[in-house]
């Protein structure tokens, strides 16, 4: 068995905390490895670490809702089951560290702490001179193939947990975002930008933006409108199986368009032509300590 634990380096309590697992862990016997996701300039896209994440039988994570969401995207989709202990904020995502956190991580070796089966988000973003999966098919190729025999580079594909957001760019223009649901188009808002959530997120970006909260084991996705331009636009809450498609073709030189994944900007190779948003093929797995702990969060944090 081998256990990864992640910490936010740049709060002292974690710090504290991965010490004291650290040496209970090696007490058992239980091989592990420990990595710090704390500052501004550490990655959660390193190849080596994504492995030792995918390969590990727990995730246990120090910090707060942060460094949870960074945590899930070192797993991805590979189900490994996540532990967090909240030394953050909110504490949404992580269990409060009350118990303290060898209680908790003796908790889930023993297989006592519930599992909560969280949607994800698989984006697809098609920038400009690649082509589109969803109009061309990949047929029964793998997309960089398909796209090789085309001449041109495959588009990219991104894990999210809680959402995707496009906002306005650096000039500060007002930019136009084509929604389509499940194949029918719904509206061309323009605005600030748009926020396709999972039930995770609902709470977070998109709940900011104006959408509306949903139940964290709910399989829905919310497009929601950032700041649009009108009195009409409103958030959608979609079936579990629609495609949502942003499609942001109508931006002309001037009126550039910024992609964030989880609040991380997007490096994209060129302006983003069409984006399009579904949900992940293998949740989240987060471990849950205690009663259902959601609604009395979000009424103590929100109302």
């Amino acid at each position: 068995m081998h256990i990864l634990i992640v910490r936010n380096n740049s709060n002292r309590q974690a710090m504290e905390a991965s010490l004291l697992l650290g040496l209970y862990l090696d007490n058992q016997g239980i091989d592990h490895t420990v990595c710090d996701l704390g500052g501004p300039d550490c990655s959660d896209r390193d190849e080596r670490l994504c492995a030792v994440a995918r390969q590990s039988a727990l995730a246990v994570v120090l910090g707060g809702d942060g460094t949870m969401l960074k945590t899930s995207h070192l797993v991805g989709s590979a189900a490994v089951p996540i532990l967090g202990v909240n030394f953050g904020h909110l504490g949404f995502l992580a269990n409060p560290n009350d118990e303290g956190v060898v209680a908790l991580v003796g908790q889930a070796l023993a297989g006592e702490l519930a599992e909560e089966r969280r949607t994800n988000l698989a984006v697809t973003v098609v920038c400009e001179g690649q082509r589109d999966p969803f109009e061309d098919g990949w047929g029964d190729g793998a997309p960089e193939a398909f796209a090789s025999a085309q001449g041109r580079c495959a588009p990219a594909s991104f894990f999210a947990l809680n959402e995707l957001a496009v906002t306005r760019g650096a000039n500060g223009r007002v930019i136009e975002v084509g929604l389509t649901i499940a194949g029918q188009p719904i509206d061309d808002v323009r605005g600030d930008g748009f926020v396709v959530a999972s039930a995770t997120g609902s709470t977070a970006y998109a709940l900011s933006a104006g959408g509306p909260v949903l139940a964290p084991l709910s399989k829905n996705l919310v497009a929601v409108p950032i700041s649009p331009h009108s009195l009409r636009s409103r958030a959608i809450v979609t079936d579990p199986s629609d495609v949502v498609e942003l499609d942001l073709s109508r931006n002309g030189e001037g009126r550039d368009a910024t992609v964030f994944i989880d609040g991380d900007l997007l490096d994209l190779p060129s302006a983003p032509r069409r984006i399009y948003v579904q949900r992940g093929d293998a949740p989240t797995v987060l471990l849950r300590s205690g009663s259902q702990r959601f609604y009395r969060h979000v009424s103590e944090v929100f109302f």
